[in-house]
């Protein structure tokens, strides 16, 4: 099952002509999830090729720079028609701004849009084999980050030990695999842990939006296959970054290496950084000795299985 994240904006609060607002659209298997839904964000996907197919948007707060294309994406699928319902996800307390948006200039789509709030850490959407979670996050106003979390998966079928053991090639397999116990035609009972490995970890994505560095970040990004912070300033803005509630490329860099992370790509870049994002590159690899990257617009990031070969 494939999951890739596409940075559809990576800037701070003012746009560049490189860099849009703030969104981050991740295709998992077909089903795309929108995380912050800045300035422009359609125009991002068409260029793209994200598709428009969104069931959920997640948004992390209400400053302009991360929920300002919410309307103008919401009367766009309108003129195309949509059907499908659509889930707005955001702070609590901020249901009434967000159905602002949402019917902004009087509008009123064609399908249904439901606004739910999540408070820190409870579970704002719960899938068949994943969920997301929020968490909680430092900023100027009511924020929450989210974090994509898959399901462990079964372990390996062990195949050849299944034939020893005289389990016939077919259906009693997937039985197997799935965790019940077979019967042969000899009485004897074959159980799947005899030819089933240990559970395997599924991936998690974890999106702190605009934020100091918190504890919370570090509780639920433990192992994170692609970990997204907030790098808005170098340290030499450091004094920068606590006055405004934003986090310096080295406290993100810090962040990852305490919960193991896989990679992290540092997002919401400050315009001063327009020309040359290499002293955040620099900045991070120094804290960090995993993958790292300032994400760019359109870049695309392949979430692998954690035991992929």
């Amino acid at each position: 099952m494939s999951m890739r994240v596409t940075f559809l904006g990576t800037s701070g609060a003012v746009p560049t002509t490189e860099r849009a607002p703030s969104a981050i659209l991740v295709n998992r298997e077909g089903q795309r999830l929108l995380f912050d839904c800045g300035e422009g964000t359609q125009r991002q996907m068409m260029r793209f090729g994200t598709g428009f197919a969104v069931s959920h948007i997640f948004v992390t707060h209400l400053h302009g720079d991360h929920i300002l294309g919410i309307p103008g994406l919401i009367q766009s699928w309108d003129f195309n028609d949509r059907e499908e319902p659509l889930a707005i996800h955001a702070p609590a307390g901020t249901r009434k701004h967000v159905e602002g948006l949402v019917h902004a200039g009087g509008y009123q789509p064609g399908y249904a849009v439901r606004v739910h709030e999540v408070r820190p850490g409870s579970t704002a959407l719960r899938g068949d084999d994943c969920e997301v979670r929020t968490f909680r996050t430092e900023h100027r106003t009511r924020s929450v980050g989210y974090a994509l979390i898959e399901d462990e998966r079964p372990g390996r079928f062990d195949r050849e030990k299944a034939e020893e053991l005289g389990v016939p090639v077919g259906p009693k397999f997937g039985t197997l695999h799935e965790g019940e116990p077979v019967e042969l035609e000899d009485g004897r009972v074959v159980r799947p842990e005899q030819v089933v490995g240990e559970p395997r970890p599924g991936r998690k994505f974890v999106y702190t939006g605009d934020t100091r560095p918190t504890d919370a970040t570090v509780e639920i990004a433990e192992d994170a296959d692609l970990l997204v912070h907030d790098g808005t300033f170098a340290s030499d803005n450091a004094g920068r970054a606590r006055q405004t509630a934003h986090s310096t490329a080295r406290e993100a860099g810090e962040i990852a290496s305490r919960v193991n992370a896989k990679r992290l790509a540092l997002t919401h870049v400050s315009s001063r950084y327009a020309g040359d994002p290499s002293p955040l590159a620099r900045e991070v690899a120094e804290a960090f000795d995993g993958e790292s990257f300032v994400a760019a617009d359109g870049q695309k990031v392949e979430i692998p299985y954690p035991d992929a070969e």
